[in-house]
This record gives C-alpha cells, structure tokens and sequence, in this order.
C-alpha cells in the first residue's frame, strides 16, 4: 500500500513511468534462459555426490561473485514486495513494478541453471543459502517513493556493473554470455529508475535531495541474509569486480553529479539545502578515498611487472 505522502508525488510522475515504461518496452529483446545454458554438458548427481573444488574452472574470485548475484537474485519476491509497496499496483506504476518484476525473475533461472549443469559452485552449499537468506526475508526498505528512486537507480547500475564484470572473470563463454545478457537487462532498469529520478528532482528538488542523502551515504548492496556476505564482497572488491573506484567512477560521478546535477539543483528548501551540503560532502569524500585506492592499485600493478620483467 502505498505511503498517502507519495500519492500526489506519484500521481504527477505517472505520466513520464507511462513514458519511460513505453520507451523500455521497444528498447528490450525477447531472450529464453533455455538458450543461453549449456545443458549438454550436464549429468546426473549421483546420490553420494559431494562436490569438490576440483569441479569448477571458475577462480575464487568468480564463484564468489556468482554466489552473491544469484542469491540476490533469489530475493525477488520481497524486492517485489518493496517496489510495489513504493509505487503501488495501479496503472504505469504498477504495469512496470510486474514487468520489472518478470525480467528480473529470468536472471536466477539462467545462473542457477549454468552453474548446476556446470557444478560451479557447490550445489548443497548453494541451495541452504538460499534457504537461509529466504528464510529471513531481509531487503533495503526505502521509506518513501523518492527514496526508492534514488536507492533503487543506485542499485541497479551497481547490479549491472558487477553482472558485467563477473562475466569478465568466467574463462567459460557460456557463462561470460549469461551475465552479458543479465547486465543488459539490469541496464535497461537502470535508465528507467535514473530517468524517473530525474523527473522527480524537477518535480519536487527538495524531497529527492534529501532522499538522495539517505540513500547515498552509506548506501551498500542488498546482500543482507547472504551467507558469509562480508568475506564474499572482500573477495569481489579485491578483484576489481565491484568496490569504491566502481562506485564512484560509474555511480556516482556520472549519475549523481553529471545526470542529476545535484550541486546545481536550485529551489530546494533549508533543510534540502543542508542535505546537498553533506551530500557534497560525501561526494569529495569518496573520491579521496577512490583515487587512493586507484593509486594503490596502480602501484601494485606496476611492482607486478617489474617482477615478472
């Protein structure tokens, strides 16, 4: 049910989601899990299987990233509890909160498939994960509207870069082509939820700001109720396939400063005014903190060559 402050907010961004979603529907391409998985490499599991490393060609770093993206993946059903309780069930709204709803749930199908036909990843390891995280029902809760916009904007472009990297670490083709065409359909999220944001800093600066505030500062992705969270992300920063430089060279920079322009923003109010004030702050922040992990990073590289000169 959605929130009675965000009816009218709603309401006057209904006709730019009938657009977007319109513009959504002749962008995508019609794709069938079916195709992408190589089934012919697949047996049965004999009653006493128990895997072994020895089983996968994926790296660790791999099998980390693939274990994090389909267990969130697995969570759909409450992402589509929250987005529907954010938007409602009623016209534009509604018809995108199922259509995202039906795109997003092919994603598990073909990563779940790839990796049990290829025995990638442990399966009974995989499947009390899923368990456990399901059984928890644990998913970010933006309190409004305009904070679903912002979180959800965040998320889904910082979805479709680890997708896209994950894929850049699967030495296996049929693996590299599955997060390939996952990430695409993260990205075509992405440019709905970015473009409705943007209708509704024009619409309303000073909520979204401020919404925008909650959300980017401190914002982590929806990976609570995953097993071994923390060690798996350390393990996917460390590889390069999602961590700060990611964050603020593809999120935040080109998004919340070039798309939304929030250090231009005029006709916010004094508490939305104080709020870009920390966001700024926030933003030099982070990229202090980005360029010292690029330089680090940097360095290691070249002392790798000189070692192997």
């Amino acid at each position: 049910m959605v929130i009675s402050a965000d009816v009218a907010f709603l309401a006057e961004l209904e006709s730019e989601a009938e657009r977007l979603l319109e513009r959504h529907l002749s962008a995508v391409k019609e794709w069938h899990p079916h195709t992408l998985v190589p089934y012919s490499r697949g047996e049965d599991f004999e009653p006493d299987y128990e895997w072994s490393p020895a089983d996968t060609v994926l790296s660790p770093e791999a099998q980390s990233a693939l274990f994090v993206n389909l267990l969130t993946e697995d969570n759909l059903p409450y992402y589509f509890r929250d987005i529907e309780r954010m938007f409602g069930r009623d016209g534009a709204w509604g018809e995108w909160v199922r259509r995202w709803t039906a795109e997003e749930g092919r994603h598990a199908i073909a990563i779940r498939d790839y990796l049990t036909v290829t025995r990638s990843i442990d399966p009974v390891a995989l499947e009390r994960a899923r368990m456990i995280q399901m059984s928890k029902g644990e998913v970010p809760e933006p309190p409004s509207a305009a904070d679903g916009m912002c979180y959800v904007t965040l998320q889904e472009l910082a979805t479709r870069i680890s997708h896209r990297n994950t894929g850049t670490h699967i030495e296996d083709k049929a693996g590299y082509n599955i997060m390939r065409q996952v990430a695409i359909d993260e990205n075509h999220h992405f440019l709905f939820y970015r473009d409705i944001a943007s209708a509704g800093f024009r619409f309303d600066p000073s909520q979204m700001m401020k919404a925008l505030e909650r959300q980017l500062i401190g914002f982590a992705m929806p990976g609570t109720g995953i097993p071994d969270f923390a060690e798996h992300s350390k393990r996917i920063a460390a590889a390069g396939i999602y961590d700060l430089i990611a964050h603020f060279d593809k999120i935040i920079e080109p998004v919340v400063l070039r798309e939304w322009k929030v250090d231009t923003i005029e006709g916010l109010d004094g508490e939305a005014e104080a709020a870009r004030e920390r966001v700024m702050k926030y933003i030099d922040k982070a990229r202090r903190v980005a360029d010292r992990m690029r330089a680090k990073r940097e360095a290691k590289a070249g002392d790798a060559e000189l070692v192997t000169a």
